[in-house]
């Protein structure tokens, strides 16, 4: 009974680094059965033997431009009808990550589609698999930032440290292309809940005993460094905090941009170190991989998971503490996903990516850690964002609103240096040692665009505590109380999405002028 708790948790919060909710409640699968696996299993794909399963009405990521424009103008639940490289889809049109989009309709909600003898949907074209419906371009697009910056003002503005702290294990060293590697499934099943597990579990059973001792040897290694990051996250979420409740340290009159950005180059220069090592670890597992390895990875390549083989857990790591072990399925998904992918899919992110200090992640999240059952709504950024923003003046809307062209050139510049990150990464895969320093040198550029971004976030957010009248402050609680009600405040805080009591904080006043 104590193993199949501690595998929930550690499933659901690698769940939780998906970007989007589901459809689906988030508790599917959650039992591994373990198996004495420690052959490799034939390189032919092999479907389950009921070769059928279910599949949400809607995906997970950012919806492509063709459908959003086909909603444009028009109100949920609409007809709507767009061209896609499939051909004429038509349906109706839904909130899918925060924007009004047009979602195919293919049979009855949820019906169950059965595989032809290929392995692939009846009348469907396996190559629309290169052809990716997620992009980077939707992701960072003024509808989608707009919709994800409001959300996080109302898990700001009604949150505290505890909630703030909630933040996902995924989001620390991901330029592998899973996120993309979910977003664009052919069989649309990126966001189910045994997603990372399948591709986890199918690369582990690809991996010889000792390969996997060293996946396991890493992790171990590594648990500290990605703890770290998860603490120092801490002090900038204290600074942010203080700046809103009007605590500022003797002396200083606000927040010091130089100083954000700063720690935020320091965060990401450790998140830098971390990628490197497991690159290197990935790269050079890759190219010892025997012809039989290959094969067995080449056949999953361009497929959704609906056809992926069904393995079991090996027996050899069965054992593993709940942090090792997620660092450890966690190292075998992202393979995956880097070996199959490209540098488009490694630089790819989802629109909350960044900025991730202001609670929004728990004001998502939490509810359906807590309860089995629940399954978290598509359009829940985009409608609690909207209530957030009607709740507001003009004048205070614009300073949320504003926050979009602000961002921009900052997240253009992250685009654009995950990109040379990706490239530089991707050398190892090439047999080629990428010069350590010029990527370090490129993440700390990274953590000051971002450190650019939760600067200006905090600022116009406080911004807007500080004009809030009596009234509108009780909307705000009522739309956070009426989502999570005795969950709305934790009791304690989080590190990435494990309970934990509060640490104790370094001072934040390095971080004020």
């Amino acid at each position: 009974m104590k193993t199949k708790i501690v595998w929930l948790m550690l499933l659901v919060a690698l769940l939780l680094s998906a970007c989007s909710g589901s459809s689906a409640p988030l508790a599917q699968s959650t039992e591994l059965s373990v198996a004495q696996t420690q052959e490799l299993p034939t390189a032919a794909v092999q479907t389950p033997a009921s070769p059928t399963r279910d599949i949400p009405s809607t995906g997970g990521g950012t919806p492509p431009q063709e459908a959003i424009d086909a909603c444009e103008g028009k109100s949920e639940q609409n007809a709507c009808e767009f061209t896609s490289q499939k051909g004429t889809e038509t349906g109706v049109c839904e909130m899918v990550e925060s924007l009004l989009a047009c979602s195919p309709k293919h049979g009855p909600a949820n019906a169950a589609v059965q595989l032809d003898g290929n392995g692939n949907q009846p009348g469907s074209d396996q190559s629309v698999a290169n052809s990716p419906a997620y992009n980077i371009d939707q992701a960072i697009s003024d509808k989608a930032q707009g919709m994800t910056i409001s959300f996080d003002a109302l898990a700001f503005l009604t949150g505290d440290l505890g909630a703030d702290s909630f933040f996902p294990p995924g989001k620390v060293a991901d330029f592998w292309g899973f996120q993309y590697l979910r977003d664009n499934d052919p069989s649309q099943m990126g966001h189910a809940g045994d997603f990372l597990t399948s591709a986890a579990m199918n690369m582990l059973n690809v991996l010889t005993a000792t390969q996997r001792v060293q996946l396991v040897a890493l992790a171990k290694n590594q648990v500290d460094s990605i703890n770290e990051y998860g603490y120092k996250r801490f002090v900038l979420i204290q600074a942010f905090q203080n700046l809103l409740d009007g605590k500022l340290p003797a002396g200083t009159t606000g927040l010091s941009e130089d100083a954000v950005k700063a720690y935020s180059a320091e965060l990401y220069q450790l998140d830098g170190a971390i990628s490197y090592e497991r690159a290197q670890m990935y790269g050079s597992m890759i190219n010892s991989f025997t012809t039989d390895q290959l094969a067995y990875l080449d056949s999953m390549k361009g497929k959704g998971m609906l056809t992926w083989p069904t393995v079991t857990e090996p027996a050899d790591l069965g054992s593993l503490d709940r942090d090792v072990k997620v660092a450890v399925m966690t190292y075998a998904a992202d393979m995956f996903s880097w070996y199959v992918g490209s540098v488009d899919a490694d630089v790819y992110f989802c629109p909350e990516r960044h900025g991730t200090y202001f609670g929004s992640f728990y004001l998502k999240d939490i509810k359906a850690m807590s309860d089995s059952s629940y399954a978290i709504p598509t359009d829940m950024t985009g409608k609690l964002g909207d209530e957030m923003l009607s709740t507001l003046t003009s004048d205070q809307a614009q300073l949320i609103t504003g926050l979009v062209d602000i961002q921009k050139p900052s997240l253009q510049g992250i685009v654009d240096i995950r990109q040379q990150i990706s490239i530089q990464l991707r050398k190892f895969l090439a047999g080629e040692t990428p010069d350590k320093a010029i990527v370090m040198a490129m993440m700390k550029q990274y953590g000051e665009y971002d450190g650019e971004i939760i600067y200006n976030i905090a600022v116009n957010l406080t911004a807007v505590n500080q004009s809030l009248s009596s009234d509108q402050k009780a909307k705000l609680v009522a739309i956070r109380t009426e989502l999570l009600g005795d969950l709305s405040h934790p009791t304690g805080a989080y590190l990435y999405s494990q309970p934990i009591a509060m640490p104790e904080i370094p001072s934040s006043d390095l971080l004020f002028k």
